[in-house]
């Protein structure tokens, strides 16, 4: 399977390069997302619980960064398996072009599935990685992407932001002891 697409992110380069090696970031974003862990800066695990058409799985792998040239992009390879339900491979090139105050995120991924997940058919395997890169950059661009000048969020007006900056600010403070 091949795919490739482009989402426009209403952030700085810098701020969604950040985000895209952020962990935390990285399992708000990705549907079905348990876990990941960062073993280097080039290489994390993951535990991903899905379901494709009848088949859910849970999926362990391994991703491992490369060509990382900050911030204009990389290549994310990684390998998982799900036990009965099949396995997947494949890799994303990833590059970020900078647009005045916005960032346009090229993406094209190569996959190749097997077991009980590739005896599903190629069109719902394919939908489906359409409908988990949607919502995965939805995901994504919530956290990282500030709400519209003059717009604000009800979790932003309770002081509660749930934005990539947010998040990063509420964890200095959680440890304070100030009133």
């Amino acid at each position: 399977m091949d795919m490739s697409d482009q989402r426009t992110i209403a952030a700085p380069r810098e701020v969604v390069w950040a985000a895209l090696n952020d962990p935390e970031v990285l399992k708000a974003s990705i549907p079905g997302c348990e876990e990941i862990e960062k073993h280097s800066d080039t290489e994390m695990a993951a535990k991903v619980t899905l379901k494709i058409g009848p088949v859910k799985a849970s999926f362990k792998g391994q991703v491992t960064l490369s060509d990382i040239d900050p911030p204009k992009g990389y290549t994310i390879s990684g390998e998982g398996t799900g036990g009965a339900a099949g396995h997947a491979k494949g890799s994303a090139a990833v590059r970020l072009e900078e647009d005045g105050e916005n960032t346009i995120l090229h993406y094209d991924v190569k996959a190749q599935v097997g077991g009980k997940i590739a005896q599903l058919g190629g069109r719902l395997i394919d939908s489906t990685a359409k409908k988990l890169a949607g919502q995965f950059f939805d995901n994504f661009s919530s956290i990282v992407a500030p709400p519209p000048e003059g717009e604000e969020t009800e979790e932003a007006a309770d002081g509660n932001s749930k934005g990539w900056f947010g998040k990063m600010f509420s964890k200095k403070n959680e440890g304070s002891s100030q009133p």
